[in-house]
């Protein structure tokens, strides 16, 4: 029995058991639950797909508001942190270690305290009175006759939410692409400026980013899901869900608006799994782009 127990099959056992009911018992109860009348208190009643349907042709909102909003967020967002991420975890791979450390805490920091964060010091800057920061320094340079409604304006809100999450987008991907460019071999640096390379895009584009092909893929998969689960930026700025004339209305925001606002959890999770179909082809795309063939 004791020989049974060594074999290390036993030590996937806890997390098997916690993806089991945190992801696959969630999932599973989302899907059957888009196919029902649900509003928390009475027995949910199967009504098939008259969610989707009613989602697709009737809910104006997320196909003119919500989804178009998401396609571009997460369109700008995804790509322009994915590139960012992997550029300043290149260049502190230039520097030495402790200086190295220090930035990388102070880069990834912002990820684990974006709610802290948007409440403390965004919503000041961009505060809508004389006395936010952004209006103060517009107003004492005579750019504006007046404050500007920075964080309920729909014409200002998007862009925005895009700065903030790109301020907040060094994540778990960067972390994964740093380790990943430190633990290239250095020998091939130097057979590759023998075999003819001239300068540091060349050994960027032919050392550096097909050595490191795994963190790189890692880094576009977060940051596809990180960008398309985004909701509660938009609703930590403007202080309101539905944001201001759905100017920053994500799906994350419309699943919340149903689910926790009118109690229609049925409706909730057909919206859910649409999400999840979203995040799961572009996933899948982004997999296709970047893996090897030996992947």
């Amino acid at each position: 029995m004791i020989k049974k127990m060594n074999n290390p099959a036993w030590f996937l056992i806890p997390y098997w058991i916690l993806f089991g009911l945190f992801i696959i018992v969630p999932t599973v109860m989302a899907i059957l639950l888009s196919f029902t009348y649900f509003n928390s208190i009475q027995t949910p009643e199967i009504i098939g797909v008259k969610n989707y349907i009613e989602l697709i042709t009737m809910d104006t909102v997320f196909m003119q508001d919500v989804i178009p909003n998401t396609l571009k967020f997460s369109l700008i967002v995804g790509p322009l942190g994915y590139i960012l991420a992997f550029l300043l975890a290149w260049m502190l791979a230039q520097i030495p270690k402790r200086s190295r450390t220090i930035l990388a805490i102070i880069f990834y920091s912002p990820s684990l305290t974006m709610g802290v964060a948007m409440a403390i010091m965004w919503r000041i800057i961009f505060s809508g009175d004389a006395n936010g920061y952004l209006n103060s320094i517009l107003l004492n340079q005579g750019l504006i006759l007046e404050p500007i409604q920075w964080l309920q304006s729909p014409e200002h809100l998007m862009k925005i939410m895009i700065i903030v999450s790109l301020w907040g987008s060094m994540g778990v991907g960067f972390l994964a692409m740093l380790s990943g460019i430190l633990n290239i071999d250095q020998t091939l640096y130097e057979a590759a400026y023998v075999d003819g390379i001239r300068n540091r895009t060349q050994e960027i584009l032919y050392i550096t980013i097909p050595q490191m092909k795994p963190q790189m893929l890692f880094g576009a998969i977060m940051a596809v899901v990180g960008t398309f689960n985004s909701g509660a930026i938009g609703v930590a700025l403007s202080g309101s869900n539905p944001t201001p004339q759905n100017a920053g209305q994500l799906i994350v925001n419309h699943i919340d608006d149903f689910g926790f606002s009118r109690y229609l959890m049925g409706y909730a999770s057909a919206i859910g799994v649409v999400l999840l179909l979203m995040v799961y082809a572009i996933s899948k795309v982004t997999q296709k782009v970047l893996a090897t063939k030996e992947d």
